[in-house]
């Protein structure tokens, strides 16, 4: 997956590789330069992108009613700001050593995963879909041996940049179209299993649970898998801290009583970590995605 195609050097891809060389630069910048850039690109989408500013405050206004719309529009704007700053620092992943940004992370929770692996369990990491997730692999993959789901980018040089950038952290990508199973048999005690449980894939494979307050479609997945594999469930978060330029990773206490025999009780569980993970940096998390786009029967669609 690693190995440099060369059908992307063809003409047609020119574009892209201007917009990649543009991206070299900016790693090579200190971290304020590059928050100075990313924030007022996040501005500039928060005025010209109608579309996910729409998507944007309409998840705030679900799950910060409390707030006044001044409030939810200016966290709507930081969190496009926060949104454009972590595609810049992509950059950095791409580019810089991984000694170098070894340096500016920093991980709390790891005596979590520590127990578990002393005790010979296996592990699954329930990674909140936060701007910076990227990173979470990275500050992870320093200490121990990491596999997940790989879903390739449209665009083939971007998927190519991501994939290589992964495989300096992950010991196994498996892509989505290969099956759950192949995840599945990677998992071994001292391996940890990267899973992303909270976006809406539909009501397939999920229940309504609160999220926010506001009946959300969530996966059932990873309790199932959790219990076939025997793993504890860790929540996990990936957060930038501008007071000191570090890249923060929060890897929470394992999941109590999950799973249990309830999936709605699963569920709940689940949303309920991973909203106190949220809370704790609200801008940060994925406000862009479409969270509540499944709803319960006879309700109205929010978007």
């Amino acid at each position: 997956m690693n190995a440099f195609p060369l059908r992307l050097l063809a003409p047609k891809h020119w574009l892209t590789w201007a917009g990649v060389g543009l991206l070299f630069v900016v790693a090579w910048l200190p971290w304020r330069a590059r928050r100075w850039l990313g924030k007022r690109l996040g501005a500039w989408l928060y005025r010209h992108n109608h579309k996910r500013r729409h998507i944007v405050l309409t998840n705030l206004r679900l799950c910060f009613s409390h707030l006044d719309e001044p409030q939810r529009e200016a966290m709507a704007q930081e969190h496009l700001q926060e949104y454009a700053c972590a595609l810049l620092d992509y950059s950095v992943l791409f580019f810089r050593s991984r000694h170098w940004l070894y340096q500016r992370i920093h991980i709390d929770g790891r005596e979590h995963i520590d127990r578990a692996i002393a005790a010979q369990q296996n592990v699954i990491l329930l990674v909140a879909h936060s701007v910076w997730l990227e990173f979470a692999g990275s500050a992870l993959g320093e200490h121990y041996r990491i596999t997940g789901f790989y879903k390739p980018f449209s665009n083939p040089i971007v998927n190519w940049l991501v994939a290589r950038s992964r495989l300096h952290d992950a010991e196994v990508i498996v892509s989505r179209e290969e099956g759950m199973m192949k995840l599945i048999r990677t998992l071994e005690p001292g391996r940890l299993m990267f899973f992303l449980p909270d976006e809406d894939h539909g009501e397939k494979y999920s229940v309504f649970a609160p999220f926010f307050g506001i009946p959300k479609a969530t996966l059932t997945t990873p309790a199932r898998l959790s219990k076939l594999t025997n793993a504890v469930a860790l929540p996990v978060i990936a957060y930038f801290n501008q007071r000191d330029g570090r890249y923060h990773i929060t890897v929470s206490s394992p999941l109590p009583n999950y799973p249990s025999k309830s999936e709605s009780q699963n569920a709940e569980n689940l949303n309920m970590a991973l909203q106190q993970l949220v809370e704790a940096h609200p801008p940060q998390y994925m406000w862009v995605l479409r969270l509540f786009r499944s709803r319960p029967a006879n309700e109205e669609p929010f978007y």
